[in-house]
């Protein structure tokens, strides 16, 4: 029994590419709480708060069942009215939210075009989609356009969705929103916009790097919870026929018990902060000056944003940096393929305001001594 799952861990050992999960150690490099707010007192406050005023801790079923709660309904029409969209959906983690728009929206006889690197979730969802899907070359909206213009040729009657990252999880470099937009107005097409790792570092107040396009009738955003904004979570934003639908349709949605209502008061305490305590935005931005400065030398890639990656490319070598520099005290963690492309294994630098200057200072040196 499970020989099979024993041989493929034995092959991923041979190889390098074992995972195991250990205990969070030395300075924070790797986590998405971007803005410090999982462990910070207004969070902790928000959700004490809750809890004496009886926001129950568990649901108790699916939202379409009992375990729809007022703070599932405030939270939604707080960041609908945030973000400024029509209408807002939780999900329980951003993966889900991911799986259940790409499995759902698109329909038989669609077309589902997507940046290269874009989220695992994402191909989940495509993997169950009813539409065909097709990759191109990372941030490159002209081949978005010409991907659309073949499918047309060929045939192609249907809905043409573009499914991109504003800001990508292991590069720290942004989509060309404006192009995929202009793209996607000239084909009418869908922009669906993945705003994990934006949502909350940029544009006004914290809505994202896609607030200029929130809002339009073919533009849906999905914002995950559990980054900068420190709690848990994910919300789909965009037109009201969209929520409708995967109210109606989204398996991922339908069949699975609601998040946890107070981690919905939660959600909207995050919010607020984001509204009213812009130096959080203005601290992180800072930090990711001084980084970019001090790590430039070491290879590091500038990307004007708090994800700075350290491209080794071979594996061992990446791992054997980042146990070094985790020995030093610092959580920096190796990234390597199949969450990256094959050569591609990196050092993921994720700059939050849980650390210092001079504790990323400190680190500019260890990493220094470590890459010999």
């Amino acid at each position: 029994m499970f020989d099979a799952q024993s041989k493929d861990l034995e092959r991923l050992g041979r190889i390098g590419r074992r995972r195991e999960l250990h205990p969070r150690a030395g300075a924070d490099f790797a986590s998405n709480d971007y803005l410090g707010l999982a462990e910070s007192a207004r969070l902790r406050e928000a959700v004490a708060e809750a809890l004496v005023r009886g926001v129950p801790v568990g649901s108790g079923g699916s939202r379409l069942l009992r375990g729809n709660h007022a703070e599932h309904e405030a939270l939604e029409a707080e960041a609908a009215a945030f973000f400024g969209s029509e209408a807002a959906l939780y999900f329980s983690s951003g993966y889900a939210a991911n799986a259940t728009l790409l499995a759902t929206l698109p329909q038989r006889g669609d077309l589902i075009v997507h940046d290269a690197l874009i989220h695992a979730s994402a191909h989940e969802g495509m993997r169950l989609a009813r539409a065909e899907s097709v990759g191109v070359a990372h941030k490159d909206a002209q081949a978005v356009d010409e991907a659309i213009a073949r499918w047309r040729r060929a045939g192609g009657r249907g809905t043409a969705w573009i499914a991109v990252e504003s800001l990508y999880s292991m590069d720290g470099d942004r989509a060309p929103l404006e192009d995929l937009a202009d793209v996607a107005a000239r084909h009418d097409a869908v922009l669906l916009i993945d705003e994990a790792h934006a949502t909350g570092v940029f544009g006004p107040d914290g809505r994202g790097l896609a607030a200029g396009l929130e809002g339009q009738a073919n533009v849906v955003a999905l914002r995950t919870c559990g980054k900068a904004l420190g709690c848990e979570g994910a919300l789909v934003c965009g037109p009201q026929v969209v929520i409708d639908h995967l109210v109606n349709r989204g398996r991922g949605f339908i069949f699975s018990t609601a998040p946890s209502p107070l981690m919905a008061a939660a959600v909207r305490a995050s919010l607020k902060i984001l509204a009213d305590a812009p130096e959080r935005r203005t601290a992180l931005s800072q930090l990711v000056r001084d980084a970019e400065a001090l790590f430039a030398p070491l290879g590091v890639r500038a990307t004007g944003s708090q994800i700075l990656p350290l491209v080794l490319g071979e594996d061992r070598r990446t791992m054997e940096v980042a146990q070094a520099l985790q020995v030093r005290g610092f959580d920096v963690r190796g990234i390597r393929p199949p969450t990256v492309p094959e050569g591609t294994a990196r050092l993921r630098i994720s700059l939050t305001l849980n650390v210092s200057r001079g504790q990323v200072a400190a680190l500019a040196d260890a990493l220094r001594e470590a890459l010999g």
